[in-house]
């Protein structure tokens, strides 16, 4: 099963997610971000072998992030809370609300793909820090071992603040983990974070939409699901929480792309949403694969930064 997931988790690797297709990039795009996705496509290929993904990966994180810290004047702390490795992100101003942002990282569930690179640019325009959640990882660690260490994490966050006061957002297998988070908070009774920020992910995990199969392979999507769950039926609602009850869900912010192979996802979670009349917003870029965000430097990147905390900011002020 490993070695038929392999195609989709290196596409859920942010930082090789500019998955082919058979259409030139748009004129929409800057000319940063082409020449983003090129350089991207310059990479030297990720390596078979798990152990040297992930020192590939790290290596991608330092090499994109670095600067990121450097523009945004954000200083990054690794640390652990909870038993729980974490990376802290602390901007140089900071805002007196003593608000926090609790961040789940990209990667296929294989690799940590966005710790830095996801987190710059939001605690810097924010001025809240931080907290990105380094979770357990397959191919050694199924599910639930991921929101295990999100939940942990959270439950201290919360022994120093109301969740009010509590941010949560993610990118792709982030985002999936943020939702299951929010799924699983509900199932034992603890209080909600004050907005989630659901970034080019899915809520269900039993079944791939239209656009997996235009950009992506389904039969990879369906086997790195099934493993990912380990003995759990996919279909299991704190694996898909779609298939819950979403009334109550905090307010959303959805963000995917036109070339995003989790876009049917993202905008069906934003739809269910809604109709739950949760505060959802689905924001949609043009033309720009899965995660962008994550690994291109252009001003397609800092327009979805700046989305990301703007809804962010707005959400924890109100509260």
């Amino acid at each position: 099963m490993i070695a038929r997931f392999l195609p989709l988790a290196l596409l859920l690797t942010s930082a090789v997610s500019a998955q082919p297709v058979s259409a030139p990039w748009p004129d929409t795009l800057s000319a940063e971000a082409k020449a983003g996705l090129a350089a991207n496509d310059a990479r030297t290929p990720v390596p078979p072998d798990f152990k040297a993904r992930r020192a590939w990966s790290e290596a991608v994180q330092q090499e994109v992030g670095q600067p990121r810290l450097a523009r945004y004047g954000v200083a990054m702390e690794d640390r652990h809370i909870a038993g729980v490795p974490v990376r802290i992100f602390t901007p140089k101003t900071m805002r007196e609300e003593g608000a926090l942002l609790l961040n789940l990282h990209g990667g296929g569930f294989v690799v940590d793909a966005g710790s830095i690179t996801e987190n710059a640019a939001v605690a810097a325009i924010t001025g809240y820090r931080v907290v990105a959640v380094r979770y357990r990882l397959l191919p050694d660690h199924h599910f639930p071992a991921a929101t295990d260490d999100a939940l942990a994490v959270y439950r201290a966050l919360l022994r120093e603040r109301d969740a009010a006061s509590i941010g949560l957002y993610g990118t792709s297998a982030g985002a999936i983990l943020s939702a299951e988070l929010v799924a699983r908070l509900r199932a034992e009774k603890l209080p909600l974070p004050a907005a989630l920020g659901f970034f080019s992910g899915s809520a269900d995990l039993s079944r791939f939409g239209d656009s997996v199969t235009l950009f992506a392979d389904p039969a990879a999507a369906a086997a790195l699901g099934k493993l990912y769950a380990g003995d759990r039926d996919p279909a299991d609602p704190m694996l898909s929480p779609i298939r819950s009850d979403l009334a109550g869900w905090p307010p959303t912010l959805c963000i995917s792309s036109s070339r995003d192979f989790l876009l049917s996802a993202t905008a069906e979670f934003c739809r269910a949403l809604d109709a739950a009349d949760v505060p959802a917003k689905l924001l949609l870029f043009d033309g720009l694969p899965h995660a962008f965000w994550s690994y291109v430097d252009a001003p397609e990147t800092d327009a979805a930064f700046e989305a990301m905390a703007d809804f962010l900011r707005k959400r924890l002020e109100r509260e």
